[in-house]
């Protein structure tokens, strides 16, 4: 056991100067949104607007 705890130092000790090397990463930029993309994405909320306004109104009539 005593090997092991010895190993385990031995092997964080030459692990942290490697990860000091790596290299940073960087943020992926995303794309921007097409025109086809925006009007679905209208269409969809206008939708949801018009499925909340129908279940306010039916519940509303109870």
């Amino acid at each position: 056991m005593r090997f092991l705890s010895v190993f385990a130092a031995l092997w964080a000790s030459l692990a942290v100067p490697v990860q000091a090397l790596a290299a940073g990463g960087q943020r992926p930029i995303p794309n921007p949104q097409s025109a086809t993309a925006e009007f679905w994405f209208l269409s969809a909320s206008v939708g949801l607007l018009l499925a909340l306004a129908a279940v306010h109104w039916l519940v509303a009539r109870r």
